[in-house]
């Protein structure tokens, strides 16, 4: 029985229980009230009576009238006159009679009328003795009206107490009711605080529960700032912030060769020229800030460019990756200047200052030969002396399409409706499939080839069309698990979950289908997700409650981030592949890698790391302690 309802039936027990007393209570003295009320009019009117009599003729026939007019008054049980033997000389009497009064009542609450006696003289000589005893219906009905009144007084304060406790124990009700979602909430993986209410006991509770749940986030803070420095540690470099190598080739690996990645991009390498002669001539501190510098200026080259990224490969080597930008101009000027800056600064000799190289690259590429015609032409960059820029040279460029051109496919493929899911297995590391992982696939034309969604997503979202081609994601997966699929799931864009109404339709065609939501996993990518961290907050609010599995994929380069996760309810992380690639060679991803499923499943999350390439990468995880995988080195049943 819930603690609402003992409260309620304690507040109507005591209420029943006061009524009962006061009841018992008031009647009985009533009721004795009543009785004396009735003794006192029984010997008046019995001297009254005697009085008159007395004064009269004695003769049997005056004597009998006059008994008469008192008994026919109606308010008479019984009236005798008595001689001095004790003969009785005349007697009147009438049944007990109660009136409307319920006949349990007079048994509950028997009304017993005294009679009254007084003498009957004839001169100085007794004549008799008359006693009277008058009805109790009246006094019957006073005493049930009074019983109705009381309980009429008892029903209307006891509504009013009612309403009263009612509001009393929703008061209490509240906060306990915060706790209880709180509770609620942890179980979901949501560490949120409460108010605390001021009545002191229930104020002790909810600050007991804040408290846990503040220790829990510190904990998770403290642990998540050590693997985020040891993130640093394994794929940044210590000086300039920008990727080493090994993690900027995994990046490239994956830029090369996932489905999701843009079909074409650019690659841009910087070289400075005597770095060595610097450092000697200027002194270490001006080299690490030139340094410094260059790196600044790469970092920000990467901004609000999803999936580029800046690395330092070695001493005097720079790298910027660019996917989806087959114009590299903007950038490489950027870093032509920087070099001027440096050398106008008198950090660099300007006879010898650095040189920049760039390359489009397209998709399914080999990094060996991409990296040998950058390499070829920072060579040819050299020759030329200076600060000079080189392009590589490419016969395999893609031809430019136009934005209306794209509208105009997308368009098409939405309105015919040529899209589909493909499915690769994501395992748990027995074996046992998870889900499968459906990402979208589009058809340019009627009969044409299946565009992967790194080639026409980056254009849908310029183009704001992200929100159609998601719905008709979410809606062939439906389809796909009612025809008998476990679990699948696909990947929405941070551009759609931007979009309120977007929200909403999306929960409408799950509602309508809610039964198959619980197979139905939803992913949003670690830069959506956190770049609209608010909406995708709301996102996940409104889908929870219908029973989607939630998570980020590609989750890893902004680790630093995972603090601001443990209060919206996520169900699992996909780890980016450039963390994976190598894994089993890496120590120092590993140990990171390691920290993050940790952390992640102390906050109940399932861990699955992306793009695993080779049977020693997929050995390697569960010893990390990953919870499942995908890429081509899982198996497909």
């Amino acid at each position: 029985m819930s603690l609402f309802r003992q409260l309620w039936l304690a507040v109507i027990a005591s209420t029943v229980i006061a009524f009962a007393g006061s009841f018992v209570a008031s009647m009985l003295t009533a009721r004795n009230y009543l009785e004396a009320q009735l003794a006192i009019k029984n010997n008046d009117n019995a001297s009254s009576l005697a009085l008159s009599m007395s004064q009269l003729d004695k003769d049997p026939i005056t004597i009998e009238l006059q008994v008469a007019a008192v008994f026919d008054s109606g308010q008479y049980a019984s009236v005798r006159l008595v001689n001095p033997e004790g003969k009785v000389m005349i007697e009147k009497t009438s049944p007990p009679m109660a009136g409307d009064v319920p006949a349990w009542f007079v048994r509950v609450f028997p009304i017993d009328s005294q009679p009254g006696q007084a003498q009957v003289s004839s001169g100085w000589n007794q004549f008799g003795t008359v006693e009277l005893i008058s009805h109790s219906q009246f006094a019957y009905r006073e005493l049930w009206n009074g019983a109705i009144k009381l309980l009429l007084w008892f029903i209307v304060g006891g509504g009013i107490m009612g309403l009263l406790g009612m509001r009393l124990l929703r008061r209490i009700k509240r906060p306990l009711d915060a706790v209880v979602g709180q509770a609620q909430a942890i179980s979901e993986r949501r560490f949120i605080s409460i108010p605390e209410p001021t009545t002191p006991e229930l104020k002790s509770l909810a600050s007991a529960m804040n408290a846990m749940v503040d220790r829990l986030k510190a904990m998770f803070s403290e642990e998540a700032a050590r693997l985020e420095k040891m993130r640093r540690e394994a794929t940044l470099d210590s000086l300039t912030g920008l990727a080493n190598r090994a993690f900027f080739l995994n990046q490239m690996d994956a830029a090369l060769s996932d489905d999701d990645a843009a079909p074409t991009g650019s690659l841009l390498m910087l070289r400075l020229a005597d770095l060595a002669g610097i450092n000697r001539r200027a002194g270490r501190e001006t080299a690490d800030e030139l340094l410094r510098r260059l790196g600044a200026t790469l970092l920000e080259l990467t901004h609000d460019k999803p999936g580029a990224a800046a690395a330092r490969l070695n001493g005097a080597d720079f790298a910027l990756l660019l996917p989806g930008i087959q114009d590299p101009t903007q950038a490489a000027e950027k870093l032509l200047d920087t070099l001027r800056d440096l050398v106008s600064a008198g950090m660099i000799d300007s006879e010898r200052i650095g040189h920049v190289a760039s390359g489009i690259y397209l998709h399914g590429q080999g990094i060996g030969s991409l990296l040998s015609r950058i390499d070829a032409a920072l060579a040819a960059a050299e020759t030329q002396g200076g600060l000079a820029w080189c392009r590589a040279e490419s016969n395999n460029e893609q031809r430019a399409i136009t934005n209306a051109d794209w509208k105009k496919l997308l368009d098409g493929a939405i309105e015919t409706q040529r899209l589909r899911l493909i499915e690769f297995p994501v395992a748990g590391n027995s074996g046992q499939l998870l889900h499968l992982e459906c990402p979208l696939r589009l058809q340019a034309s009627e009969g044409g080839e299946w565009l992967a969604a790194g080639s026409f997503m980056p254009m849908a979202s310029r183009l704001s069309m992200t929100t159609e081609l998601d719905l008709a994601a979410a809606r062939l997966a439906l389809e796909r698990i009612a025809a008998g699929a476990a679990a699948v799931a696909v990947n929405l864009s941070g551009e759609s979950i931007l979009d309120a109404s977007f929200r909403r339709r999306l929960q409408a065609q799950i509602a309508a289908r809610k039964e198959l939501a619980p197979r139905l996993w939803l992913e949003v990518s670690e830069v959506g997700a956190f770049q609209h961290f608010e909406e995708f907050q709301a996102f996940c609010n409104a889908l929870r409650p219908l029973g989607c599995r939630l998570g980020i994929e590609h989750f890893g380069r902004q680790f630093s981030e995972i603090g601001r996760l443990n209060d919206i309810g996520l169900d699992y992380l996909k780890v980016d592949g450039s963390f994976i690639r190598a894994i089993d060679t890496q120590p120092g991803n590993q140990a990171f890698l390691k920290g993050l499923c940790s952390i992640a499943h102390n906050i109940g999350l399932t861990v699955i790391a992306e793009a695993v390439q080779t049977a020693e990468e997929l050995a390697t995880l569960p010893t990390l302690g990953f919870d499942g995988a995908t890429g081509p080195a899982v198996p497909r049943n």
